[in-house]
């Protein structure tokens, strides 16, 4: 499925400290007037500067998938075609993907919800996060905190005590980008996003502590299909016969034939036709189609149409016991 490009998903959004945060540089420096865990920094545009890696927060985001995936789910493969579970990544061994090595449909189909986002050893991820840079207008305010750790069994202090950067002020701007989707898929991204910002999850360092809460912002969400065009005010699949209005939000599977969606264990289909109250247009060059949610309530709405497909395709997978 890698090797064609259907549909695309761009969300831009920013993340905001509501409680300090700290994702930690992973190493130590010489230099004894800095603290012992400091904020990780990169060059950028020039400067020096604090940033949320793109790794940390696909992570979060990933284990937040898979801990909802759970919760209405199975933790480990089903015997039967029961398809709505998440897997242990760290301790699967993988040995049903071993078995069909080689088609690429079939290890798709196999694997588990989440891992057909965020990818496997066996499958290419389709969901990517970039790095997240402070917003040039927005200061950033840096402090150093005191912290002790204590001894779990006698509850006394376990070793001397330590200090720490953390984030107290900003913004982090950063977009999230999702290929050949489906609709429950990018459901699934929504709620997550929906439980960040509620303060369900953290980041980094310190969540025990009440560290890491960030609040979302939601900028614009842009839905392309590379492989459309506009003509005759519709939506049509170039080189094929397939046509579509222009306010429709489709999902990976309406763009292949049924027999090619079953292969593979997407939807019907006729499930990931969604209508919606933005209208595509064409890209540059004239070749392309894409559809601009500009400000939080219309990037909610591109949300909530996606969660409404996620719900329609759990609830038949729930009742597969």
């Amino acid at each position: 499925m890698h090797k064609r490009y259907l549909n695309h998903c761009t969300i831009e959004l920013t993340l905001k400290p509501e409680t300090p945060l700290l994702i930690k540089s992973g190493k130590e420096g010489a230099d004894p007037t800095k603290p012992d865990m400091e904020f990780i920094e990169t060059n950028h545009q020039g400067k020096r500067t604090i940033y949320l890696p793109g790794s940390s927060l696909k992570g979060a985001i990933r284990a937040h998938s898979e801990r909802i995936i759970r919760t209405i789910g199975e933790e480990r493969k089903p015997e039967n075609d029961y398809r709505l579970w998440a897997n242990d990544p760290i301790h699967d061994n993988y040995e049903y993907l071993e078995k069909v090595k080689g088609n690429s449909k079939t290890i798709y189909k196999k694997s588990s919800f989440t891992e057909q986002i965020f990818g496997n050893t066996y499958v290419a991820s389709r969901f990517r996060i970039e790095d997240a840079y402070p917003v040039e207008e927005i200061p950033i305010r840096i402090e150093e905190r005191n912290g002790v750790a204590i001894d779990r069994v006698f509850g006394s202090v376990a070793f001397s005590p330590f200090n720490y950067q953390v984030c107290t002020e900003g913004e982090f701007k950063t977009k999230i980008h999702l290929k050949n989707f489906t609709l429950p898929q990018l459901g699934l991204i929504g709620l997550v996003l929906r439980d960040l910002n509620e303060g369900w999850f953290s980041l980094g360092f310190g969540k025990s502590r009440g560290l890491g809460e960030v609040s979302v912002k939601l900028k614009q969400g842009m839905i392309t299909y590379p492989s459309c065009i506009v003509e005759n005010n519709q939506m049509h699949f170039f080189g094929r016969d397939q046509t579509w209005s222009l306010n429709q939000l489709l999902g990976v599977s309406a763009f292949l034939s049924p027999k090619e969606s079953q292969e593979y264990g997407f939807p019907e289909a006729k499930t990931e036709q969604v209508e919606i109250p933005i209208r595509g247009e064409a890209m540059d060059l004239n070749f392309g189609v894409k559809l601009t949610f500009s400000g939080e309530e219309a990037v909610k709405t591109l949300l909530m149409r996606a969660v409404t497909a996620w719900k329609r395709f759990v609830e038949p997978q729930r009742s597969k016991t």
